[in-house]
């Protein structure tokens, strides 16, 4: 069992048989009442974002999901496969169990397969991921007294702020979390 005092980003939980994993907590003082503790959580088996307020002190099961060694093969219709690396299992899941790590993905990027039991129910990625620039606007030097930042479409479709030296072809690495510019990759 986990208290909520325990709770962090990422913790996974089961209440009434569903299995979440906590996105956002908070927790809130209010008056004369108890304390609450306000929660954004994820269904994992479903994809959908729940908000859900408890009392502080309130106790869950814990579930116990497993993480794997995997790797992104490639998307089918609104499945997307990955295989274990260790056993070389391979186990499709639903866009919506992705959320924003499709954003991050590209064909045999290395992650972790989240398992609940024999069951995927998600992906870990890495703290930053490595992707090209496939477009941009050029730069021309004298174009701003200080340093500046523009557009750059990467090869999975997103779009990040890039310092002004970044061109196409540029090989970047990305913060998964914040979906930030880090730095070029050394390639």
């Amino acid at each position: 069992m986990i208290e909520t005092g325990d709770l962090r980003k990422g913790s996974t939980i089961e209440v009434d048989g569903a299995l979440y994993q906590v996105i956002e907590v908070e927790h809130l003082k209010i008056g004369r009442g108890s304390a609450q503790v306000r929660m954004k959580l994820r269904d994992l088996r479903a994809g959908h974002i729940v908000d859900k307020s408890v009392q502080a002190g309130s106790r869950f099961a814990r579930a116990r999901v497993e993480r794997q060694p995997a790797q992104y093969l490639y998307a089918e219709g609104n499945l997307h496969y990955f295989m274990n690396t260790d056993t070389y299992d391979q186990f499709p899941l639903r866009k919506d169990h992705l959320g924003g790590a499709l954003n991050y993905l590209r064909e045999n990027a290395t992650c972790n397969l989240l398992m609940f039991g024999d069951e995927p129910v998600g992906v870990e990625l890495p703290a930053a991921v490595e992707l090209a620039v496939t477009q941009t606007d050029p730069w021309v030097r004298g174009d701003t007294a200080q340093g500046g930042t523009k557009p750059a479409q990467l090869e999975t479709g997103i779009s990040v702020n890039v310092p002004l030296f970044v061109n196409a072809g540029d090989v970047l690495k990305i913060d998964t979390r914040t979906g930030e510019y880090l730095e070029r990759a050394n390639k």
